[in-house]
């Protein structure tokens, strides 16, 4: 509860100096790079190739939104 609450308030911070959709994108993408991470690390989830590469393709995204934002 105080993690969303945090996680919000660190949205609404960066909306102040990112457009609206890249601060959600990275919002949303950290957010299933992080839950994808957990599972592996404490649930022993599959941590094949194909999962790996796709982590590693939204990190990918999120780092191409960011430095093509035009602020």
């Amino acid at each position: 509860m105080i993690s969303g609450g945090v996680s919000f308030y660190l949205l609404v911070l960066a909306i102040k100096t990112l457009p609206l959709g890249t601060a959600y994108a990275v919002w949303t993408g950290m957010g299933a790079v992080g839950v994808a991470a957990l599972g592996i690390i404490l649930f022993k989830e599959s941590a094949d190739l194909y999962r790996l590469l796709s982590i590693t393709l939204v990190i990918a995204g999120i780092i191409g939104l960011k430095l093509t934002d035009s602020h």
